[in-house]
């Protein structure tokens, strides 16, 4: 799909500039981030399920606590 966009001239050469030193077409950066957004949308899905069998879970950590110097712990 072709997506028309209309940005200031001064933001597109300074982006294009930032794409080609990243090796990398100003079309390419942008459809990446698209992609990356899309996925994000995703994730979030992904995430929500992933809470949603947590909280039906039977599993018990029996006396086990969290304990947050135990975890910071180097």
């Amino acid at each position: 799909m072709n997506i028309t966009l209309s940005v200031d001239e001064q933001v597109a050469l300074r982006a294009r500039e930032a794409a080609q030193k990243m090796g990398k077409s100003l079309n390419q950066v942008v459809r990446d981030y698209l992609e990356q957004l899309a996925g994000g949308a995703r994730r979030g899905q992904q995430w929500t399920q992933f809470e949603e069998r947590c909280l039906q879970s039977k599993a018990q950590l029996g006396d086990w606590r969290f304990n947050r110097d135990e975890a910071n712990e180097r």
